[in-house]
């Protein structure tokens, strides 16, 4: 696939106190996925990070707040016939109150245990969930 067909993003791994992880539904998309969004020219994938959030979902995270997890690639779940790479980051942050904004229809915090069905993007049901999960469905990540 050419880099014209490749969609850079920067996301996030946020939990709850419930060992849930948040995910977002962007509007007239079926898929959840990670809070975040496209990295702009120049700009640094934290920056783009603590961005998105701000204008998805009006949470207020410093670059302290977060811990660079990896890159990850796999198909872009609401643009067909485009990779996506993602950079991704664990992000700790004290906001009581996350609701959607900007692009953000919904958002859902999930545990594999949970079994409620939500359609998963590619990333974030094949690697995200499984990282962030171990097979006994205890947490993982830190």
């Amino acid at each position: 696939m050419n880099a014209d067909k490749t969609i850079h993003i920067a996301a996030a791994i946020i939990m709850d106190a419930q060992h849930r992880v948040l995910l977002v539904r962007k509007r007239d998309t079926r898929y959840f996925m990670q809070p975040g969004g496209k990295i702009e020219a120049a700009e640094q994938p934290v920056n783009a990070l603590i961005r998105e959030l701000d204008e998805e979902l009006q949470i207020k995270v410093s670059e302290t707040d977060t811990r660079y997890i990896g890159q990850f690639t796999d198909t872009a779940a609401n643009e067909p016939g485009f990779k996506l790479v993602a950079e991704i980051f664990s992000v700790q942050t004290s906001a009581s109150e996350i609701s959607p904004a900007a692009e953000i229809e919904e958002i859902a915090w999930y545990h594999p245990s949970s079994n409620d069905g939500l359609p998963l993007a590619p990333l974030t049901g094949k690697q995200i969930i499984p990282l962030v999960f171990r097979a006994d469905d205890q947490y993982s990540l830190r």
